[in-house]
This record gives C-alpha cells, structure tokens and sequence, in this order.
C-alpha cells in the first residue's frame, strides 16, 4: 500500500495524462525514448512519473531545442520534452485547466479545450459579412520574452494549488538543449511546446 504523499494526485489522472499524450504522438526528448519504447515498461514509467509527482520530488528534465523555418523566413525554437515529461505536463494541464478555462474570452481559441484554429476561421469568415475592417497584430517574440515572475503572478492569482504551482515553475525554468548540445538557461520566456500539428503549420501546443 502506498504511503501518503505531500498532493494528491489521482493515479487515474496520470493514465489520462498519457492517452492522451499517445493520442498526440510527437518525438523524443534527450533521452531519444520514443512512445513505443517508453510503452514497453508504461506500468513502471507510469508509476515512477505518479510517485514523483505525488511526492513532489518531479524534477522536469531538459528540453530539446528545435529550429522550425518560419514562412516569412528566420527560424522558431520549439521546445521537445521527453515523453515522460509530456505526460507530467499533461498531468498538470488536467488539473489547472479546469480552473482557469472559465475565466477565457468567448473568442479565445488559442490552446483551449474544444477549440482550434478552424473555429476562429469560420467565425472571421461570418464576421466579414457585417464589417468591413479587421486588425492585425503579432507580439514579436512573444514566447521568448514572457516574464517568469510575471507569468507566475497570473498563475497564482487563479490557482492556490500547491503541487500546481510548484511544477508550472520548475517547468519554465528548464533549461533549452541547442541543436549544438550546449544547453540554455532560461531566466524569461518559455519555448513553445512541439507536437504532431507543429509538424504541418510550425503552431505551437
């Protein structure tokens, strides 16, 4: 029997984290293990990220670094966790999601849960029948500058959980392997996060 841990984190929820991590595919990490090796041991791995987690001895490992060409020339840096990683992280997401989902605008669609981007197509296209002029905008490098203090100052304004805020910052914290295998430290800012859709239109999950 499993001795209490400091968060209560339910077993069921880690094995949620990682259908659906399956279900997005994706690459390795630095460690190179892909989702077929990481499911020839997936009872103990599981386990293992679970234990950690619950204990809060997780500690998120180092990100791979990977340059996507940019349509409009120039690269973007995409962070990929391992495959252990993505599921803690989805672990995380399953819990902090659900708190902070209500406080989203109507016409957010940006990484939320039953929207994407065809949905903000298909609104902009109704949209063009009524008006006449639309507004544009990019925060260039937006990803790459977001303040760490501030980031977390939003984060605790709608979340107390303790076991939540402990690894959203470690998470932005961890350190960036360059295609060179020098490592970055990162102080601001936070690597978008590849997945299966970046592979096609280079849009960060």
């Amino acid at each position: 029997m499993d001795k209490p841990k400091p968060f209560a984190i339910p077993k069921a929820l880690v094995w949620e984290a990682y259908k659906r991590v399956k279900a997005n595919k994706g690459g390795a990490g630095v460690d190179r293990e892909s989702l077929a090796e990481f499911d020839k041991n997936m009872s103990k791995n599981l386990y293992k990220i679970w234990n950690r987690l619950s204990s809060g001895s997780y500690m998120p490992p180092v990100v791979r670094g990977v340059e996507i060409p940019k349509k409009q020339g120039g690269v973007r840096l995409l962070g990929v966790p391992t495959v252990s990683d993505r599921i803690a992280q989805m672990t995380i997401k399953l819990m902090f999601e659900p708190i902070v989902e209500p406080h989203f605008l109507e016409d957010s669609y940006g990484y939320r849960p039953n929207k994407s981007a065809l949905d903000a197509v298909g609104v902009t296209r109704k949209r063009c029948c009524n008006y006449d002029w639309l507004i544009e905008f990019d925060i260039k490098g937006l990803f790459d500058n977001i303040d760490h203090e501030l980031l977390m100052k939003a984060v605790r304004h709608h979340a107390d959980n303790k076991c939540i805020l402990l690894y959203i910052e470690r998470w932005i914290k961890a350190p960036l392997e360059l295609a060179d295998g020098t490592l970055k430290e990162r102080n601001s800012g936070t690597p978008q996060v590849r997945c299966r859709r970046t592979m096609k239109a280079a849009i960060a999950a």
